[in-house]
């Protein structure tokens, strides 16, 4: 496990991060969080993330993904460190339901600088996809899911589940599919699977970006049958040359970010919601800050 000194440097990056973003870090949220998963973090093989959201309501928020190996539980481990309390609700059986029936190759948590921990995430193997007949037999999963297995078939996504997103505070969950048909780029198909969905037709920036999408999430509640939203993630070493304009913060943001050239990655999102379009931004660490990058190296050297 790394020591306190180490754990003082990733939570400075941290900070520092934030800072960019004018996003007050809260230290009380978010370093319970790195000591309680210390120990999993020389098995994250330097896989840490953070992700920006447009939109006023999300101005506040800085989020990060920490990757974690399948030998640590990632919500046994924040029930029981007090980073979360368990749901009376689907949403807190559903890690371990879907544990008991399908292959995991690792898992992941969310978590904000300003609002704590908030999501784990479940990653299939990558020559293992899961079918959506198994993942929609699952007890405590949303039953949007099955109601809506017909739709992902016509699709061609009915056996690309890649990984799965639980979201406790909200109570929804992603579902991810890679490895997509030709067919799911085609403007046509975008259109169709947003009309399919009931969502709003998209601005020509959102078709643009569906097109270039290497990954295509959904998300799902319990309190519907209806898919509420649909992301198309497009990745990408230069958003500013992406077909959409960043607010001015964000812009700043991936500017001012240092990074390796032959490492800079980033993962852009454009989100369709019956609220309407709103766009994501994530970065993975190798490009977050060379104090990150230095940490992480020296926790997996140890």
């Amino acid at each position: 496990m790394p020591g306190t000194a180490e754990l003082e440097d990733l939570y400075s990056a941290i900070e520092e991060s934030a800072r960019l973003l004018d996003v007050a870090c809260s230290r009380d949220k978010v370093w319970p969080i790195l000591t309680a998963y210390g120990d999993a973090l020389p098995k994250s093989k330097d896989e840490i993330m953070f992700r920006v959201v447009t939109g006023a309501r999300n101005a506040e928020e800085l989020d990060y993904r920490f990757s974690i190996s399948k030998d640590v539980d990632p919500y046994a481990v924040a029930l029981s460190n007090g980073l979360t309390t368990k749901a009376d609700h689907p949403v807190g059986a559903l890690l371990s339901d879907v544990q008991e029936r399908c292959p995991i190759d690792s898992y992941g948590i969310d978590f904000g600088v300003v609002g704590g921990f908030t999501k784990t995430w479940l990653y299939f193997p990558g020559d293992d996809k899961q079918g959506l007949s198994r993942l929609a037999d699952i007890p405590s999963m949303p039953r949007s899911l099955a109601e809506n297995v017909s739709f992902f078939a016509r699709h061609g996504l009915g056996d690309k589940a890649s990984l799965i997103g639980i979201d406790y505070p909200h109570k929804t969950v992603n579902v991810y599919f890679t490895g997509l048909p030709a067919e799911c780029g085609e403007p046509k198909t975008i259109l169709s699977m947003l009309h399919e969905i009931e969502l709003p037709d998209p601005s020509e920036q959102m078709l643009k970006l569906g097109q270039k999408a290497f990954a295509i999430y959904f998300t799902l509640s319990w309190d519907s049958s209806k898919i509420e939203r649909i992301c198309f993630a497009i990745l990408t070493s230069d958003p500013m040359a992406l077909p959409v304009r960043l607010e001015p913060k964000i812009e700043q943001f991936v500017r001012s970010v240092p990074y390796a050239a032959a490492d800079r990655k980033f993962i852009f999102g454009a989100v369709s919601s019956a609220d309407g379009e709103y766009y994501k931004l994530s970065h993975h660490t190798s490009g977050l800050t060379q104090r990150v990058e230095r940490q992480i190296a020296n926790v997996n050297a140890g």
